[in-house]
């Protein structure tokens, strides 16, 4: 394996998915290491770093969600969930457990290889690692009523205590933050932060993280402060 060459890992208790993630991923040049169930997708991050991972949700010994959880303790690589479990339930899930994307199965291949390179060139450039895309500057710093971001260590505090993001919420908070006032529509959002053209279903992928956001900065997510929603137009940070 090239030492620069991408690597993810795929945890599926389904050999045949599997192997045909794994048949197109590496035929895009990447390195894929297969998991059959969430504590060995553990292992594997604990010992060996990605690039990407790809997770089913319902798999043996730990689920997806679970998985996730314990792989944001260790890495903070982009999490793709890869599932038949499909409810606005399961994403709400998913990415409150540290996912990045959520893809349905059955799924078409060309849109399962667009996202995993649109997440992994998103992480190597928040990495230093790639070219800069359309994401928000990674210079700075604000502070406005008791809420602090820091973009050099990527950290935000809230009253002087730190709040625990995913990468995904916190490009999503600074580029709100760092355009106040200006109206985000969903797929201006989507593409900034994903830097990956519109798709169908982006705007509830949209909508989950910015409800999941609230959840972790607004005192009162219902009545919310700091990223406020223009009905028909998108969100803004006031």
């Amino acid at each position: 394996m090239k030492q620069d060459m991408p690597h993810i890992l795929i945890a599926d208790d389904n050999p045949e998915i599997c192997e045909i993630i794994k048949a197109l991923l590496s035929g895009e040049g990447f390195a894929v290491t297969e998991a059959n169930d969430g504590q060995t997708a553990l292992k594997e991050v604990q010992n060996q770093k990605y690039d990407l991972i790809i997770l089913d949700i319902m798999m043996p010994r730990m689920n997806g969600y679970e998985t996730c959880q314990s792989i944001r303790e260790v890495s903070n690589a982009p999490i793709l969930f890869l599932s038949a479990r499909t409810t606005d339930n399961d994403k709400i899930l998913g990415f409150s457990s540290g996912g990045d994307d959520f893809l349905e199965k059955p799924f078409s291949y060309p849109e399962l290889i667009g996202r995993a390179k649109a997440l992994i060139r998103r992480y190597q450039v928040y990495q230093g690692k790639g070219a800069q895309t359309n994401a928000p500057s990674a210079a700075g710093q604000i502070s406005l009523r008791g809420l602090s971001i820091d973009s050099e260590r990527r950290e935000v505090f809230l009253h002087g205590k730190k709040i625990e993001l995913t990468d995904t919420e916190y490009e999503m908070l600074w580029l709100l933050a760092s355009n106040r006032r200006q109206i985000f529509s969903a797929q201006r959002l989507y593409e900034a932060i994903w830097d990956d053209p519109w798709y169908y279903g982006a705007n509830n992928t949209v909508m989950v993280h910015i409800r999941n956001l609230r959840q972790k900065i607004e005192a009162d997510p219902k009545h919310p402060v700091f990223i406020q929603t223009f009905w028909g137009k998108g969100y803004h940070f006031d």
